[in-house]
């Protein structure tokens, strides 16, 4: 599948030196760029690496490094091979060090439209590879005692709809079907952990961790280099010819011949291989750090993991910092850039969670992502000895370990597993068109979600009213949250006896979902062996988190 669309390479006698522009205001030459992780570093924690300057024969050449290319390079150097990674900037400097660092198994496709395409045991397989990527992240954390990446468990997928069916239907396929490891929160239970009216329940994936992935990228390229590759930064590759056994790669100052290249620049793909470049979108996502929030944070989030409040782009925020809050989202049909989707995001917090108050961003950057049509990775083999791991958009940093890996081990041991994804081919993403026409729908779709979000509240609210006691219990309500009071009883780990009434207005997925809720905290232990507990309350002793691109 990989072999059917048509592609061209770059001049092959093309030498010369250039500087490539971006769409964060820097060029590749630069550092990481003003995010919060960059600004939090240290001399200590900065990574460094020369230009290549000779000519080089290795057995394989990973053009990009980004996290899938320094995994597929770590891995290949594992086991035993001669592997150099081509920088065009600096590690790390795009999406993979400037995305909001969640670490989620799964794919950004829902996995359902995985059943329809694959079938249900393929289906299942490509989920069992994407949770291997999440552990591969984990293991590369501890194993190599990575500085400042800062794991926190605990991924909540909330809904803000009062209809749990289609919640329920995607609980019931991953937990029955998949064997993937969820627990549903009823609302209740979503309300003690985030403040907030405008959320009802909620998947839990507590396998699921959020990490600085500007130092998991610079701890990865550490590891990378102990397992003998070596890295040459601000050494973009110019022009390829695939053709033979031993392939080319010509840089500005030097060139590299190997057996196998792997292509994992992402959207900074095109000025070497149009062709493939084209079968991505390029989305730029933006990401923003407030001031310093002190008490009034842990009285609206009582939830230390991520948090997505929506499949869109719109919005994923966590607690980083102590008591700062990242959000993170697309910022809108046109933003203008950082700062006003900064803007954006005060006004969605506003909403969402009005007890804050004012809200001051100290930091606001964007990063751009690459995504494929059909929402899932592109991992495989272009051609005999081109491999491609690329689209990595709206997944989680998990799929950039997967990808890398099972490259590697496709390259080393002829490991088959990367044809599970033969089924999601390379197709052209539209160019420009392709990219106005997903902007287009994105913003209605979300529009869409606001609207039905809009009207679930609506409903609870007539609900609360026509209950016995509906209104009298209205009025002792804070009108920042209607269910302040059993928030607050939750989140101090209090039996809250369900009202007669209120039991009646609950749908029966709430109940099916509390149940599982319940099963899960009373059989679920903590195995990963971190020094801390999930879903702990804001007062509990928590280690640090938020402290060190879904890469993208």
């Amino acid at each position: 599948m990989f072999r059917q669309l048509g592609f061209r390479f770059a001049d092959k006698n093309m030498r010369k030196s250039r500087v490539v522009q971006v769409d964060m205001n820097v060029t590749v030459r630069a550092d990481s760029g003003a995010s919060w992780y960059a600004s939090r570093g240290t001399e200590a924690d900065a990574f460094e690496r020369a230009p290549l300057t000779y000519d080089l024969d290795v057995d394989a050449c990973v053009i990009g490094g980004g996290l899938a290319g320094l995994t597929a390079a770590r891995e290949i150097a594992r086991r035993g091979w001669s592997v150099a990674v081509l920088e065009a900037g600096r590690v790390a400097w795009s999406a993979s060090g400037r995305n909001s660092g969640f670490v989620l198994p799964g794919f950004g496709t829902d996995p359902r439209a995985m059943v329809e395409r694959v079938g249900v045991d393929r289906a299942r397989e490509l989920w069992g590879l994407s949770e291997g990527g999440v552990e591969y992240v984990r293991a590369a954390i501890r194993d190599f005692a990575m500085p400042g990446v800062d794991p926190v468990d605990g991924w909540l997928d909330v809904s803000k709809v009062d209809n749990g069916d289609e919640m329920l239907a995607v609980a019931s396929l991953l937990g029955q079907d998949f064997g993937a490891t969820i627990e549903g929160w009823p609302t209740e239970q979503v309300r003690a952990a985030l403040r907030s009216d405008f959320y009802f329940h909620a998947i839990h994936y507590p396998t699921a961790f959020h990490i600085d992935p500007l130092a998991y990228s610079r701890g990865l390229a550490r590891a990378t280099l102990a397992a003998g590759a070596v890295i040459f930064e601000e050494t973009p590759a110019l022009s390829i010819d695939p053709t033979g056994v031993r392939k080319r790669i010509a840089t500005p100052t030097g060139r590299v011949r190997a057996a196998h290249i792997v292509l994992a620049g992402n959207v900074h793909l095109a000025p070497l291989v149009p062709g493939l470049a084209d079968t991505v979108l390029p989305v730029t996502g933006y990401v923003a750090v407030t001031a310093p929030l002190g008490e009034r944070l842990a009285a609206a989030i009582a939830w230390r993991g991520a948090v997505s409040d929506t499949r869109l782009a719109n919005h994923h925020y966590r607690i980083v910092g102590g008591d700062r809050l990242m959000w993170a989202g697309a910022g809108g049909l046109r933003p203008g850039g950082p700062r006003d989707a900064a803007q954006q995001f005060q006004g969605a917090i506003a909403r969402i969670f009005p007890q804050l108050g004012a809200v001051e961003f100290e930091h606001a950057w964007s990063g751009v992502m690459g995504f494929s049509l059909h929402s899932m990775p592109q991992v495989g083999e272009v051609i005999p000895g081109l491999w491609l791991a690329n689209g990595f958009g709206a997944h989680g940093l998990n799929t950039t370990a997967m990808a890398g890996e099972l490259i590697a081990a496709a390259i080393t041991e002829q490991d088959d597993r990367w044809r599970l994804f033969l089924p999601y081919e390379l197709v052209w993403a539209g160019g420009r068109l392709g990219r106005l026409v997903r902007h287009v729908g994105m913003w209605s779709l979300g529009r869409s979600e606001d609207w039905a979000a809009s009207m679930a509240r609506r409903r609870e609210a007539v609900r609360r009213a026509e209950a016995p006691g509906g209104p009298v219990q209205a009025a002792a309500e804070p009108a920042s949250s209607p269910a302040a009071g059993h928030a607050e009883a939750a989140a101090h780990g209090r039996h809250v006896p369900p009202a007669d009434a209120v039991e009646v207005d609950v749908p029966e997925v709430e109940s099916l979902l509390r149940k599982a809720a319940e099963r899960a905290k009373e059989t679920h232990a903590d195995e990963r062996g971190w020094p801390h507990e999930r879903g702990a309350p804001a007062e509990e002793e928590n280690p640090p988190f938020g402290r060190n691109s879904r890469d993208s």
